[in-house]
């Protein structure tokens, strides 16, 4: 009886782990780009930064965002940081765009501008990345983008 009774568990262990495994959909991640970037007047002490982010949702169930987490590097140095947790329902195949406020970390821009001293011809490397953390199921998604700048 007892094993009997242990088949019984295992059996409805496997079932319900297949019937989760159905309920997950597969979901795409969302597509996220920089709309602005602007200094926010009269901030004391270092620099802050209003960000705008366009995120849009390629899939057919809402996005439900706890919260984003988020940087921008300059040639490996990052410069400018911050999190939120203000961010709306995203309905499924819309868009918005999410303002997000960040810091500038005045530390590592002394550094970068010491290490500028060769031409200004020379592209600069950024790095965009973030970090959304979803309600519910679906897992945490980071999102990475790189890219040259030229100031001639």
């Amino acid at each position: 009886m007892t094993v009997s009774l242990r088949g019984f568990s295992i059996l409805t262990v496997l079932l319900l782990c297949t019937a989760c495994a159905g309920l997950m959909t597969e979901t795409d991640p969302p597509q996220v780009s920089l709309e602005s970037l602007r200094v926010l007047p009269g901030t004391q002490g270092a620099p802050r930064f209003e960000i705008k982010l366009r995120i849009a949702n390629p899939n057919t169930q809402a996005l439900d965002i706890v919260g984003i987490s988020y940087s921008i590097a300059l040639l490996d140095r990052k410069l400018i940081s911050g999190v939120t947790n203000e961010i709306p329902r995203i309905e499924g195949y819309s868009e918005e765009i999410i303002t997000l406020e960040a810091g500038l970390q005045l530390i590592e821009l002394l550094r970068l501008l010491a290490s500028l001293g060769a031409s200004s011809s020379e592209p600069i490397n950024y790095d965009f990345s973030a970090k959304i953390d979803f309600n519910g199921l679906m897992p945490t998604q980071r999102l990475k983008e790189s890219g040259e700048i030229r100031l001639n």
